[in-house]
């Protein structure tokens, strides 16, 4: 009776664990359906998507580029969601992370490199760390909603941004020609990331969220902090009475969260525009969310996920060239793609919940 028992537990956490992978085959049905509505064949869009991200040189390069901001910021959402918190401030969190990188890097262009590089970093991280931790002390000390306050301050680096662009942090030389771009002057090469592959956007910002990746897994599973914040994150009331301070885990969650947003505004900033743009962030903060929901909430699921994902923002552009079908219906086959991870993580969830219930 034990072994049946046994059996059915493992055939349902199989199955929970193969519903996002489940989840995309059936956006990419409902996307033929909308495709061939517009009398394209399916097929010839798929492969075209396919090609356009893993099929060359140049398209497996571009994938990995778009991933490693995914992958940074799922990391910061996988540690967040762990502690109980749900964070949808990456966006914001990313952009004052490019901004503070920016600043530091302009501002002391004639530091060595083994001095520049770190401290923009490090600026990065500090500055998402502090736009993170802003919602998490509000949450853990006055009991406001994080999803609320996050949003609220990703508008608010918006305008910061906006601001910043047009006023201190504006290129002289778009000044000096009167064309008033709002962009950053060009940052010293000190801090630009090394490329790994000649004539291609790839850099070394990849194999640092790869190493991001394993060392918050080792964090999470392998530390007294991590512990706590998953205790947090499973059963704060179990937790508090454990004799853990719940509200310092779910502050100190959502502000690392907001650390690893900033690291990922550093990297695209420094590896890929080496300047703070407008429209910078891409909403990478927030298809990391859906990367790391991709991924089960786990810093290594989050790899694969974010190349996944990286590959439709790569392979959609290709296919748009490819068959000339509107942008927007790239976009809605991406926007089911998350409605359908989604929907899939929170079924996992609740049949994760009856099976408990019903003992």
């Amino acid at each position: 009776m034990q072994e049946k028992h046994n059996a059915k537990e493992l055939l349902n956490k199989t199955f929970d664990a193969l519903l996002p992978l489940l989840a995309v085959p059936l956006a990419l049905i409902i996307g033929a359906l909308l495709l061939l509505i517009f009398k394209v064949n399916p097929l010839t869009a798929y492969w075209s998507l396919l090609q356009g991200a893993f099929g060359s040189v140049s398209g497996l390069t571009q994938t990995i580029v778009k991933a490693t901001p995914l992958l940074l910021v799922g990391l910061g959402v996988c540690i967040a969601f762990r502690g109980g918190i749900i964070n949808i401030g990456g966006e914001g969190q990313l952009i004052v992370g490019a901004l503070a990188a920016t600043a530091i890097a302009v501002g002391f262009p004639n530091l060595p490199r083994m001095i520049i590089l770190p401290l923009t970093f490090l600026g990065a991280i500090l500055a998402g760390g502090v736009w993170g931790g802003i919602p998490g002390i509000l949450k853990s000390r006055l009991g406001v909603n994080e999803i609320l306050s996050t949003v609220m301050m990703n508008a608010i680096a918006l305008q910061l941004s906006n601001y910043l662009l047009r006023g201190p942090l504006i290129d002289p030389a778009e000044i000096e020609r009167g064309t008033q771009i709002a962009q950053s002057a060009l940052l010293p090469k000190a801090v630009w990331l090394t490329k790994l592959v000649p004539q291609t956007l790839l850099h070394s910002g990849a194999i640092i969220a790869l190493v991001m990746a394993v060392l918050v897994y080792i964090f999470l599973w392998r530390t007294s902090i991590g512990y706590r914040i998953r205790a947090v994150g499973l059963n704060p009331d179990a937790a508090k009475y454990a004799g853990i301070p719940v509200q310092f885990y779910q502050a100190l969650s959502l502000m690392l969260g907001g650390a690893f947003a900033g690291l990922a505004g550093a990297v695209e900033v420094t590896g890929v525009s080496h300047r703070m743009l407008e429209g910078l962030s891409a909403g990478y903060g927030f298809s990391g969310i859906v990367a790391a929901l991709f991924g089960k909430l786990h810093p290594l699921g989050s790899i694969p996920a974010s190349i996944l994902f990286g590959g439709f923002l790569v392979g959609g552009r290709s296919m748009q060239r490819a068959v000339q079908v509107p942008s927007a219906l790239i976009d809605t086959i991406l926007g089911l793609t998350v409605l359908f991870v989604v929907s899939a993580d929170i079924w996992s969830s609740y049949r994760a919940r009856r099976r408990l219930s019903n003992g």
